[in-house]
């Protein structure tokens, strides 16, 4: 499946210490890059934030927000863990026996130490757990949208390879009778330039530059890279950077015929098989 780089997705929950609001965007990016947003009251979950969302996507410029609308202070209900505050009185009748002149903690101390509300280290494991389910759930939502974009590029480009061909079909078989032409009138005008010489010599002339304007490898290497992309459609992502390495090989080719070109017809394809790549280009920009 093809994938766009371009997605959206947000939602709310609600968590036992408030309300959890998560907000995704994505658009296109060489490389994957993540703009992360979080108030501080999830600042600190950034990490996890940060894996889950380099796990799940390849390329893309990323902004994701993450904010938490706290619950009044009445309504929340905090404990002390006795086991902890009785290791921090051993600990603080240790430390005074080894330095008499340190001070006590302070009730304040005591409440900040780490572990000792035992209220919000549950609380802190609950939101955890509330944002990683939250942020896999927004991803995939930007996942599905980014595969509908996807699938809409991938018609699109479709349609635009289907004329490339319908162009190298169109041009193909005028090649001989152009070809045939346009020697005859060189030939002519040879023969009025080069006045005595003999017809060998202009035939040798005439093969030298039929060789330089044949287009039958440039047409062959078009219908070649035209499936390349095909193949690489249908086998899914990520494929941009191999898509766009594809149109830069056919805007190699259309130049070229272009400049071999010895007829009107020939010309005016190649120039609308330039505007195809480019039209194709511009919307593999957002492929993943």
């Amino acid at each position: 499946m093809i994938f766009s780089m371009t997605g959206y997705a947000s939602l709310e929950q609600e968590v036992a210490n408030g309300v959890l609001v998560l907000e995704l965007r994505s658009v296109n990016h060489r490389y994957l890059e993540l703009q992360l947003k979080l108030d501080d009251n999830v600042r600190s979950f950034e990490p996890l934030v940060r894996e889950l969302m380099t796990t799940h996507l390849k390329r893309g410029k990323v902004e994701c927000r993450i904010s938490l609308a706290q619950r009044h202070a009445e309504t929340r209900q905090a404990h002390l863990d006795e086991h902890v505050l009785q290791q921090l009185a051993q600990m603080t009748v240790s430390v005074q026996r080894h330095f008499p002149e340190s001070r006590p903690l302070s009730v304040a101390d005591i409440l900040r130490w780490p572990g000792v509300m035992l209220g919000d280290a549950q609380d802190h494991e609950a939101l955890a757990q509330a944002i990683q389910a939250s942020l896999l759930k927004a991803l995939q939502q930007m996942t599905d949208a980014r595969a509908r974009e996807g699938n809409k590029l991938k018609v699109i480009i479709l349609e635009r390879l289907a004329e490339i061909e319908a162009q190298v079909a169109k041009v193909r078989p005028l090649l001989p009778s152009q070809m045939q032409l346009y020697q005859e009138r060189l030939a002519t005008k040879l023969r009025d330039a080069l006045n005595g010489v003999d017809e060998e010599r202009v035939r040798q002339e005439l093969v030298i530059f039929a060789q330089r304007i044949d287009v039958d490898e440039e047409l062959s290497r078009l219908g070649a890279h035209v499936a390349e992309v095909k193949r690489i459609l249908e086998s899914g992502s990520p494929a941009g950077k191999q898509l766009d390495f594809l149109m830069q090989e056919l805007n190699r080719e259309a130049n070229t015929l272009g400049s071999k070109s010895v007829s009107t017809e020939v010309s005016q394809a190649a120039m609308a098989l330039k505007l195809l790549i480019e039209q194709m280009r511009e919307q593999i920009q957002n492929i993943e």
